[in-house]
């Protein structure tokens, strides 16, 4: 899909990253990025250089996402963003330091998850081929509720990580999980099922 015309607002970005749009480098879309990054870069300084109250990070990631942020979000700094503005999160979520988010793709957040210390979610692949390689296809993530993700994991893009799932800790998440799935390892493979007692 060609985009012929400039990305006016954020909605309209979010629209086209949904729907995977192709984009070449040089192009507005291409462009449009790097308006993001820069506010992006700009929150996440004030973000990560000095100390913030809880109430004060609420309010800095309400900026950074473009989205209301609940008052039950907790994140230790630093954390880091290629965008910001293609972050949606839910209710009572734990983002510990260090965490690296590329969202221009999308990424998806559910209730009560918990996201370990120094973890990558990528949002965005380059093209096979080399002499386009500085060209981008958008592929969200999206994390469900009562997800545990460990220290220090990657999140590929596209990957859906269903409720209940836990990664564990060093994984390279290449594929979706199923909901109630312990899933380890490089790439990730499952590990063992979440019985019905171990939930309570």
């Amino acid at each position: 899909m060609q985009i012929s015309k400039s990305i006016i607002n954020i909605d309209e970005f979010r629209m086209l990253m949904a729907k995977g749009t192709y984009i070449e480098a040089g192009s507005e879309l291409f462009n449009m990025f790097h308006k993001l990054s820069q506010e992006a870069l700009k929150i996440t300084t004030e973000l990560n250089n000095k100390y913030h109250t809880q109430e004060e990070i609420i309010e800095l990631m309400t900026k950074l996402t473009g989205r209301e942020t609940d008052e039950t979000f907790r994140l230790f700094p630093p954390f880091y963003t290629d965008c910001g503005k293609n972050i949606k999160i839910g209710k009572n979520v734990f983002i510990n330091s260090c965490c690296r988010f590329q969202d221009q793709g999308g990424i998806e957040i559910g209730d009560n998850v918990l996201i370990g210390h120094n973890t990558t979610i990528a949002t965005l692949n380059h093209d096979f081929n080399p002499e386009k390689r500085a060209n981008l296809t958008p592929n969200k993530v999206k994390i469900g509720n009562n997800v545990w993700i460990g220290a220090d994991c990657t999140i590929l893009p596209g990957v859906e990580i269903k409720d209940g799932a836990i990664i564990g800790a060093g994984s390279v998440v290449t594929k979706s999980v199923e909901e109630n799935t312990i899933v380890a390892g490089n790439p990730a493979r499952v590990i063992k099922k979440i019985e019905a007692e171990e939930n309570v």
